[in-house]
């Protein structure tokens, strides 16, 4: 029986994934050992292969077959707009996609003008401007505090995930307007689906009927 990879991302959403994954009888005690150098860890016994890939990769991996399947935060997948399936949503991870900025900021977008928009998700950015609200911005890619790019001048508001809001407040920054929830979910390659339809059919039952039985 050929392995069924299954790509995690890096960090909480491993662990978190990790601990969902027991809860149907799927463990892979090496994945959890922080000091391990190893990249690629099996479940001989079941017939799985796991590896920890940085959020932005997995995707790729799941596109281009390298992985069957992936654990992925819905902000990565759009973002980078892989061809693949999205098959779950695991629930976990929760929190918003929201276009940030001062409170005097909601004047520009009630009014449509053109403005400078900085974000680490540029792909997000232009599609909910230019798509959804049809307003032209000037976008601006940035990796760092994107909070900061207001404060200094660089942009009128920003594009970036929320949780708390707690950050925002502190700088004087605050919610404007909401693109989408996001949360953990479940990427299946599109060869991957045919040829291990059983398999992975299976997977997603077993961990739909474990998230049922924690929301009842």
């Amino acid at each position: 029986m050929p392995y069924l990879t299954i790509a995690l991302t890096k960090g909480r959403l491993a662990y978190k994934t990790l601990d969902l994954f027991e809860k149907v009888g799927i463990t892979c005690k090496e994945a959890r050992d922080k000091s391990s150098r190893k990249l690629i860890f099996t479940n001989e016994e079941l017939g799985l292969r796991f590896f920890l890939a940085k959020a932005n990769d997995v995707p790729t991996y799941v596109e281009y077959g390298a992985a069957d399947i992936g654990i992925s935060g819905k902000d990565t997948i759009m973002e980078e707009d892989r061809k693949l399936y999205e098959v779950m949503d695991l629930g976990f991870g929760r929190c918003r996609m929201c276009v940030c900025g001062p409170e005097s900021a909601g004047e520009y977008l009630r009014h449509h003008e053109l403005i400078r928009v900085a974000t680490k998700y540029p792909n997000i950015a232009k599609d909910y401007f230019y798509n959804k609200k049809h307003q032209t911005v000037e976008i601006i890619k940035l990796n760092g505090s994107i909070e900061l790019a207001p404060l200094v001048g660089l942009s009128e508001v920003i594009v970036d995930i929320v949780e708390t809001g707690s950050t925002l407040r502190e700088n004087g920054l605050m919610v404007l307007e909401e693109i989408c929830p996001l949360s953990a979910r479940v990427i299946v390659n599109q060869v991957s689906m045919k040829r291990e339809n059983k398999r992975i059919t299976r997977l997603v039952r077993d961990l739909k009927e474990v998230l049922t039985e924690e929301q009842s």
